[in-house]
């Protein structure tokens, strides 16, 4: 298996610590995220980075307890990169000096203009005279430590960039992770240039490695996966089916609350396509039933997670011998369950299907996707030969349409949400919209309005359209549709859809509001 050069990020709480990592990955560089509190000397020993970044985070070096790194990283001898508190961290530690905010707060977008000399981690920056950036701090260096000379400055961060040029040490008193800051990729660019990494992070080196490790992980046993038919699961499906074949069986649990046309495709790819062992679970009588008469949205997905474990459960005991679960755990999933403020966390976080599993079933688990943000799994997916039409599929929830059917979920209300559902998709596709959209779906309203078709009165469901635009999901806007658009769509679902004859369109952003409507 390849050694990759690897990076770590050392987190001090920052609410855009992930953001840094995905900067990397995109340059082919892999890097790993550990809370400040777990890296100790012996950590650094055990972990061997090439370079190392401090992130930014809420705390005040002043503050007593204040996070700090290992006394043993400056003298590593690798490349360090400071953010924010990183930047004043490494003033703090090296002999430099850390004052309270006074009036040099700065929040938001601010321009930094160079000072001193050219500096190669500047490399393509200042082609206009300043670089526009994003600050977010209280406290602000005032004296630098020595050996760090100044080569940028803000109105409130005379050292918005410094840099101990000797010992490829430098820090930012902004974030070039964000948005915000439209030259920032290419800071990081010119970093990891500097630290030697020569991009050696690919999907098809992460292709062999991961089967590799597979193999000498699973050995002759036998395997079960939950296959939600979702990109994650699938992915993992069919890696961990390259690496051992019919030693895997992916157990398909169909709880009645799929898109249409979604059950057959799922069995028809990985049945038929991939010619993987596979059990297709309809249970769709028994979640329907139990869920008769629900119309509170915490019971329903409570309702749907308890079920669907008894039933992967029954299923999974069909296979026989199988000592192994695997998951489509991706890394903002294993990041998000290590406490900042606590440590390692004991589990994963719950909203994982196969959540409790296998303590309960006394199974292991195989998580092949674990060190990958999500385009990076669609990337692999590509690699893997997964079509384009899959695996570019926009997000869908665990619970399905259980959470976009709000009040009571009948059989009449699914059947009317999927064929309203597969229209608005149809339109997105059609006009060439779907590649721009995070997730789009319809969601049938709990009321009945009154409405004319030709001559005769109706009473039927309101829907609402729901199309938004985001990165990852935790933040997000609604798709500004053309009113032409929006028009169209309306009257193909109230002409093609019977039970529907009026329909809104969400604008509501996350936050306030979620992406699903439960």
């Amino acid at each position: 298996m390849t050694q990759h050069q690897r990076l770590l990020i050392i987190d001090f709480g920052s609410q855009v610590t992930q953001l840094i990592a995905r900067r990397l990955r995109e340059l082919n560089v892999y890097c790993e995220i550990h809370p400040y509190q777990n890296v100790t000397d012996a950590f650094l020993a055990a972990f061997v980075p090439q370079a190392v970044i401090l992130s930014g985070g809420p705390s005040s070096v002043f503050a007593e307890g204040a996070p700090m790194p290992p006394k043993g990283l400056f003298t590593l001898g690798v490349p360090i990169l400071g953010i924010c508190y990183g930047q004043q961290v490494m003033m703090h530690c090296l002999g430099g000096k850390v004052e309270r905010g006074h009036g040099t707060a700065e929040f938001g977008r601010a321009y930094v203009t160079p000072a001193g000399h050219s500096l190669p981690l500047l490399e393509g920056w200042f082609t206009e005279g300043r670089e526009q950036v994003w600050m977010s701090h209280g406290d602000h260096v005032s004296e630098i430590a020595p050996g760090f000379e100044v080569y940028g400055t803000s109105p409130n961060a005379p050292f918005a960039i410094t840099a101990d040029v000797s010992r490829n040490f430098y820090a930012v008193q902004f974030h070039p992770e964000v948005h915000h800051t439209p030259k920032g990729a290419r800071l990081y660019e010119n970093f990891v240039r500097l630290a030697g990494f020569t991009g050696d992070w690919t999907m098809g080196a992460y292709r062999e490695d991961a089967i590799a490790k597979i193999r000498a992980q699973v050995g002759d046993a036998k395997v079960i996966c939950g296959l939600s038919g979702g990109v994650d699961s699938s992915v993992a499906a069919v890696l961990i089916h390259e690496a051992i074949g019919d030693q895997l069986t992916c157990v398909f649990v169909d709880h009645g609350l799929l898109r249409q046309g979604e059950a057959q495709d799922v069995v028809r790819m990985f049945r038929d396509h991939y010619n993987m062992p596979l059990i297709h679970a309809d249970e769709s009588e028994l979640f329907l039933g139990a869920l008769e008469g629900v119309s509170d949205p915490e019971i329903k997905r409570k309702t749907i997670g308890r079920l669907f474990i008894d039933v992967f459960q029954k299923h999974a005991h069909e296979v026989g011998g199988a000592k192994f679960l695997a998951q489509g755990t991706l890394y903002p999933d294993v990041i998000e369950s290590v406490s900042f403020s606590g440590g390692p966390s004991v589990t994963i976080k719950s909203h994982h299907n196969v959540g409790g599993l296998p303590e309960k079933m006394g199974l292991k688990l195989v998580e092949p996707l674990r060190e990958l943000f999500k385009d990076e799994v669609r990337a692999l997916g590509r690699e893997l030969g997964l079509p384009d039409s899959f695996i570019g599929r926009h997000p869908f929830p665990g619970p399905g349409l259980a959470i976009r059917c709000p009040g009571e979920i009948t059989r009449e209300k699914l059947d009317i949400l999927r064929k309203a559902d597969a229209v608005f998709i149809d339109q997105i596709r059609k006009h060439g919209l779907y590649d721009e959209i995070w997730q789009a779906f319809v969601a049938i309203l709990p009321v009945k309005t009154v409405g004319v078709m030709g001559d005769g009165r109706t009473y039927d469901y309101a829907c609402a359209l729901r199309a938004v635009t985001s990165v990852d999901g935790m933040t997000a806007d609604y798709y500004p549709f053309t009113h032409e658009f929006l028009g169209e769509t309306a009257t193909r679902i109230i002409n093609e859809v019977k039970g529907i004859n009026r329909c809104t369109y969400d604008i509501t952003s996350k936050p306030p509001g979620t992406i699903e409507w439960e």
